[in-house]
């Protein structure tokens, strides 16, 4: 088994092990919502068009979203989380994507590296509104580095072109 791979899966465990509640952080946002999960196995032709769009390798072909819901049962917004390796351990970020394909939030939620590399909430903030289409979301270009964390910095901006890409070749090609 290669070590990336045992990174993931500790990193999975560590996330189940914490016990946190997705829906308790997505319901912070959308209070009044329904919170419907959906676990997508990809295409290869899903999963090689998400690493172009992406410009990273999407490693699995399962992938869970969250669907976020109004009363009437009309999707208002997704989310995802993604639990990736900064530098040695992992890092587990949850991310709100609008019907339109935007960031909304981007929120840390795991992150096992020391504090001082952790990404905070104004650079996160950086993320909202921002989208694979008007965007190019690329690190020291029009997404700063964040000063003595920049393996936090590469992590989550390559993160979040993989759940942008991931969203729009399952939910966008549709709209």
């Amino acid at each position: 088994m290669s070590a990336k791979v045992i990174i993931m899966v500790l990193a999975s465990l560590t996330f189940a092990y914490s016990k946190v509640d997705v829906t308790k952080y997505i319901k912070f946002y959308y209070p009044d919502s329904v919170i419907e999960i959906r676990n997508i196995i990809l295409s290869k032709d899903q999963v090689k068009r998400a690493s172009k769009l992406a410009k990273v390798k999407i490693r699995s072909r399962l992938v869970s979203f969250y669907l976020i819901k109004d009363k009437s049962g009309n999707i208002v917004a997704y989310a995802y989380i993604d639990t990736h390796r900064v530098r040695t351990k992992p890092e587990t970020v949850l991310y709100i994507i609008t019907r339109d394909g935007e960031l909304e939030v981007a929120e840390v939620i795991a992150f096992l590296e020391p504090p001082e590399y952790k990404a905070d909430e104004r650079w996160l903030s950086i993320f909202k509104g921002k989208s694979l289409y008007k965007d190019k979301l690329i690190l020291r270009r029009d997404i700063p580095n964040i000063t003595g964390a920049t393996l936090t910095a590469r992590a989550i901006t390559r993160s979040v072109r993989k759940v942008l890409a991931l969203w729009q070749v399952v939910f966008g090609d549709k709209r």
